[in-house]
């Protein structure tokens, strides 16, 4: 389920402090029930995830064009992504942070892990359009139990950036983020711990 900005905004997280300069761009709850403790057991299945980040063909598609215009425009090239076109953001953690857990990259797509709490973490990637943060917040759902929430921050990369993102807003929401959060929410479940009696 989609929801307001003001759900991540109006939360006391971390990221917050090294990210200000970054915009909200989508925020959505994710089917992922579980217990007060459970953000460690969805950062693994972020991170342990191989393959297509996305189940569907529809995605599959729209990776592949947008794979076959960062390889015509040379978007995706090292020398625009993080470390050379723009720092880390874990230069921007204050000492208990960059001390902390840092957290896994993916494997199944260009993010590293930036910091990982009880109850955050965050992993960015950067090219030539944008410098983009994941960030899965750990929160209550008033009845007891708890579930993640994904939000997607961006910093454009000047007009080129702005206009990318508006480009694939409509796909972001016609064919990536529907089949994302399915296959999300079918992983959590078929990897649930078994009950011991």
């Amino acid at each position: 389920m989609r929801l307001p900005k003001t759900a991540h905004t109006s939360r006391p997280w971390r990221i917050h402090e090294i990210a200000g300069d970054f915009q909200v761009e989508d925020v959505w709850a994710l089917p992922t029930p579980g217990g007060p403790d459970d953000l460690a057991r969805l950062v693994r299945q972020f991170a342990q995830g191989t393959g297509d980040p996305v189940h569907s063909p529809v995605a599959r598609v729209l990776f592949a064009v947008r794979h076959g215009l960062g390889k015509l425009f040379g978007w995706d090239r090292p020398d625009g992504g993080l470390g050379t076109r723009v720092p880390t953001l874990r230069d921007r953690l204050p000492a208990d942070l960059r001390e902390g857990e840092r957290g896994p990259d993916l494997r199944s797509a260009p993010f590293t892990s930036i910091f990982q709490t009880h109850d955050e973490w965050a992993a960015e990637t950067a090219n030539r359009t944008v410098h983009g943060v994941l960030h899965i917040g750990w929160v209550p759902d008033g009845n007891g139990g708890y579930h993640g929430r994904m939000t997607v921050l961006v910093k454009p990369n000047g007009r080129l950036g702005a206009l990318y993102m508006l480009g694939i807003k409509p796909f972001r929401y016609l064919g990536v983020y529907p089949a994302l959060l399915r296959s999300i929410g079918r992983e959590w479940r078929e990897n649930a711990p078994t009950a011991t009696p």
